[in-house]
């Protein structure tokens, strides 16, 4: 599907963008695929990776900015949408900010993508939608019904709108294995709960689940990788295991234990072999079988949250994925 396409990713400077597009260039060979971003001294970085590659072009663009949206759209086929204001503190002392990108920034690309007939669009969400506690959360579970009731927009046009969602996502820029490495030498490490629980994946994970979704959506759904969880001690363990663990509480609009699918998703959910698929409750999509595509009904009392999650990863476990993952941890 994504072969000798026009793709566009949003916020593609990130973390997420810095692992999808080297592997979407080797395993789809794309005609064009564009680094949409306002940062223009990380897409310079990033340029530099890429060297004269004509596949790779890059945008400087807000998603705040539904004009220069239109104008990057033109000819794209597929779009990845990565741009979101997404630190929780982050978010909570600066809700304004938060607002307008993910959820006015969410409209303008749906508005923006119908308008240009782009053919799917595929969201990222976060396990802090599914039942919120903090304002980063709230409007991404606000992001992901907007991206859902843009299905109902497309009218006898072909673009379709899908959603991913997935938890801590290993080594990424901003997250806590980088923040607990960084002062493994120090010997002392700062914890938020003992009992704290966090999903943990992969970005390769996560860009599978985005070509997954891309070729399996038929619009409006939201797809769950099935991953295992760690408890944060544990985490601070495998990076320094001899360290002092000192408890500070947890931050302003952070949650004990997260969760990806709630009870209220539950009658709207289907489980296939390595992930889960939400499907939409308006207009009776959830009884599809296209959309369903073969999954089993999870039942009614379903729950997929980190601290009753059946797969956990081992301190063993996460040690070798450091070993083999050091230098990129935390650089991307």
């Amino acid at each position: 599907m994504l072969s000798n396409s026009s793709i566009l990713i949003t916020g593609g400077t990130g973390s997420f963008g810095h692992t999808f597009v080297p592997m979407t260039l080797e395993k789809f060979n794309p005609r064009r695929l564009v680094i949409f971003s306002r940062d223009e001294m990380k897409q310079w970085e990033m340029a530099k990776i890429y060297g004269d590659d004509p596949r790779v072009r890059f945008f400087i663009g807000d998603v705040r900015d539904k004009d220069r949206l239109v104008r990057a759209l033109d000819g794209i086929d597929y779009v990845v949408h990565a741009a979101a204001t997404k630190i929780v503190p982050t978010a909570e002392y600066n809700p304004f900010e938060c607002i307008k990108t993910n959820v006015m920034g969410a409209m303008n690309l749906i508005e923006a993508c119908l308008d240009r007939k782009v053919k799917r669009v595929v969201a990222l969400s976060t396990d802090k939608a599914s039942n919120p506690a903090n304002l980063y959360g709230a409007t991404k579970l606000a992001s992901d019904k907007l991206f859902v009731a843009g299905n109902s927009y497309s009218g006898s046009q072909n673009t379709r709108f899908g959603v991913v969602r997935y938890g801590n996502v290993m080594g990424s820029r901003g997250s806590v294995l980088p923040f607990f490495m960084s002062l493994a030498e120090t010997g002392r490490l700062p914890i938020t709960d003992t009992r704290m629980t966090r999903f943990m994946i992969t970005l390769e994970q996560g860009v599978e689940l985005v070509w997954h979704a891309f070729t399996d959506m038929v619009g409006g759904e939201i797809y769950v990788k099935k991953i295992p969880s760690m408890n944060i001690v544990d985490i601070a363990r495998a990076v320094a295991p001899q360290a002092e663990l000192d408890v500070i509480g947890i931050r302003p609009g952070e949650k004990l234990h997260e969760q990806m699918i709630g009870h209220e998703d539950a009658l709207y959910t289907y489980s296939y072999d390595d992930h889960y698929k939400i499907l939409p409750a308006i207009h009776g999509w959830h009884k599809d079988p296209e959309r369903i595509n073969g999954g089993t009904p999870v039942g009614e009392d379903f729950l997929y949250a980190s601290d009753t999650n059946p797969e956990w990863m081992s301190i063993p476990d996460l040690q070798a994925w450091i070993a083999q993952k050091r230098e990129k941890i935390g650089k991307i």
